[in-house]
């Protein structure tokens, strides 16, 4: 499976790509920085330079041409201010989409955020835009006629992965970047996802198990 992934140096898009490797699928990373190289292709996967900020939906179709599927893990930073997250965390995120649509392919996974529907109309708080961006990028793809999955994990941390976790509406909750990372590559090949929007946090379960009684 050739698995083309924005926002390709992040934290969770690194463990992806290792794990999607480990497989033997072909997972690609596009990154903007060509000092991320080195760190992309260290996790088994391809690296392609390519600012999403700063190019257009034929390029970006290129890239994507031949994929089974996209994922979007890319996001502005936490030290970003607001015009970031509507180039990134939005616009980027439907630029992909658009690419997608292009290249022919269906598989959309979008690594969203929990609490994107309760986010503030009228603040300017930065934190307050970025989940109004989030909603706005999900709601754009969940319009189209792609077979898209919409993950929302909760806070993330650096913890070590226990490999248990937990899907659907949920309160707030953490959960550590590399079972991230395992539910979205479990994602990929699991049909039962495709037109689900849920949360995720640690928890109990198996991500096999999860992702079966969703």
């Amino acid at each position: 499976m050739r698995v083309v992934i924005a926002g390709g140096h992040g934290q969770i898009a690194l463990l992806l790509e290792k794990a999607l490797a480990d497989r033997g699928d072909h997972p690609v990373g596009v990154v903007r920085n060509p000092d991320h190289v080195d760190d992309v292709e260290a996790t088994g996967a391809e690296a392609v330079v390519l600012d999403l900020e700063d190019t257009d939906v034929a390029a970006l179709t290129d890239v994507v041409k031949g994929a089974d599927a996209v994922v979007f893990a890319a996001g502005g930073g936490p030290d970003s201010g607001a015009a970031r997250k509507e180039t990134v965390d939005k616009g980027a995120a439907v630029l992909l989409a658009d690419a997608a649509e292009q290249a022919g392919v269906r598989r959309y996974v979008m690594v969203s955020s929990m609490g994107t529907d309760k986010a503030d109309p009228d603040s300017d708080d930065v934190f307050q835009v970025y989940l109004r961006a989030k909603k706005a990028a999900d709601d754009d793809l969940r319009a189209r006629d792609l077979d898209w999955t919409v993950v929302r994990p909760g806070r993330l941390t650096d913890d070590a992965p226990n490999g248990r976790v937990q899907v659907g509406t949920l309160p707030r909750g953490e959960i550590p970047r590399a079972d991230v990372a395992a539910v979205l590559a479990a994602v990929l090949t699991e049909d039962a996802t495709i037109g689900r929007t849920f949360d995720l946090l640690a928890g109990h379960q198996t991500v096999e198990a999860a992702l079966a009684g969703i």
